[in-house]
């Protein structure tokens, strides 16, 4: 029997809870051996649960506890589940989480002492929930040099934007919509406003390239200011609109790093991912573009993910999985300046000089899509250096502009 321990008791917890203790026989079967839920901590109680003996309030119960080898870590947030987790490994036991904010802000340390306590500390369900990436990412692609990841890593931002371009809802009208359905929470901060995805590009940049990248290495943007006309202009360029999280290696050895709304093909396959699904393209040198999508979020999706790395862990309670990257440094990751395409949205009250200087910036290889009654013109421009791009749109002179990337 391997005594294990759950370090919260909410949505992703009970889930984690109620795997391992209502299916306990076939875990057992694949491990061979029992994974016994010793404790659960939570400050809460818990009086009318069928496991509700389990729960206790005090960390030092488990941390003192040689018997407990694997803790699952499922509280969210930075403080108190670093000092926890980071105790836990030191005390050498291994730890699996689902705690993304935990992994982006302090992977590299955790994942060091790991090793060097000869223990495990795995994170799959903390990007793209139950969708399985970060081990065949390290496993199966292994052979690959990566040259890039992306994807839309948050559900619920990709639920927005699909109510936006299919039922024609206004940004706020679809975020309440969200709300309702329990896909968005009370405070939609940290999805709205690309926190969420930022930090599963940290995680995902990190594995993939081998040293750490940190939340505020991110170029990151939100969706908060995409609205109806911007749905629609790109509809007119057989597009969708999508927020994209996306890692690159450069020649040079640096990496890019963004989150954004960007325009995606209609042609492209990640256009087709709508409601509160996720995928993730991995593109390797040997075997090209790997799709991977699934449910990102949610009680069930998440919890499996979890219990499957608790599973991983207790077939290797002596001989650490190899799972490492670097810390990294300031100057790792850079801005891209890469040939790509933009979408300019300009409006001015001048429209006839709005449309005389956006020809002659962006002649007529371009795109146009114009509404002179608004005093409007949307540009998807030819394939320039992204810098020559930008130079060109600040010379525009528009009263209003917007600018978002292209995925093709």
């Amino acid at each position: 029997m391997i005594n294990a321990e759950i370090m919260g008791h909410g949505v992703v917890g009970s889930g984690v809870a109620e795997i391992l203790i209502n299916h306990s026989d076939r875990i057992a079967e694949k491990v061979k051996d029992e994974i016994f839920v010793k404790y659960i901590l939570d400050l809460r109680d818990f009086d009318n649960l069928s496991y509700s003996d389990k729960f206790i309030k005090d960390f030092n119960l488990i941390l003192n506890d040689d018997s407990v080898k694997i803790v699952a870590e499922v509280m969210g947030g930075v403080n108190p589940a670093y000092d926890f987790v980071k105790s836990c490994l030191l005390a050498g036991k291994s730890v699996v989480t689902s705690n993304k904010e935990l992994v982006a802000a302090k992977g590299a340390e955790l994942l060091k002492i790991a090793n060097d306590k000869n223990v495990n500390f795995l994170f799959e369900a903390s990007v793209g929930g139950g969708i399985p990436i970060l081990r065949p990412m390290s496993q199966c692609l292994a052979a690959n040099k990566i040259n890039s990841v992306t994807g839309i890593l948050n559900g619920t931002t990709n639920y927005i934007l699909n109510k936006m371009i299919v039922d024609n809802m206004a940004f706020e009208d679809a975020l309440k919509l969200a709300q309702e359905k329990g896909f968005a929470e009370k405070d939609p901060t940290a999805d709205i406003e690309g926190h969420d995805a930022c930090r599963k590009v940290c995680i995902l940049a990190s594995l993939a390239f081998g040293r750490h990248v940190y939340p505020n290495q991110v170029k990151t943007e939100g969706i908060t200011s995409i609205t109806a006309t911007d749905v629609e202009f790109a509809d007119g360029f057989n597009c969708v609109i999508k927020l994209i999280g996306r890692t690159e290696m450069l020649e040079s050895g640096k990496i890019t790093a963004t989150v954004r709304p960007t325009l995606v093909s209609r042609d492209n396959i990640i256009s087709a991912v709508n409601g509160v699904f996720n995928t993730v393209m991995v593109s390797g040198d040997q075997t090209g573009d790997v799709l991977f999508y699934g449910k990102g979020a949610g009680k069930e999706a998440t919890a499996s993910a979890v219990v499957a790395d608790m599973i991983d862990c207790a077939k290797h309670l002596n001989a650490r999985k190899y799972l490492f990257w670097e810390d990294g440094d300031d100057d790792y990751v850079v801005e891209a300046n890469e040939p790509t395409r933009l979408y300019i949205y300009a409006k001015s009250e001048n429209y006839e000089n709005l449309l005389e200087n956006a020809l002659a910036l962006f002649g007529d290889k371009a795109s146009y899509i114009k509404n002179k009654f608004k005093g409007e013109v949307a540009i998807l421009t030819d394939t320039e250096l992204e810098s020559d791009l930008l130079e060109k749109a600040n010379k525009l002179g528009a009263d209003a502009i917007k600018i978002m990337h292209t995925l093709f």
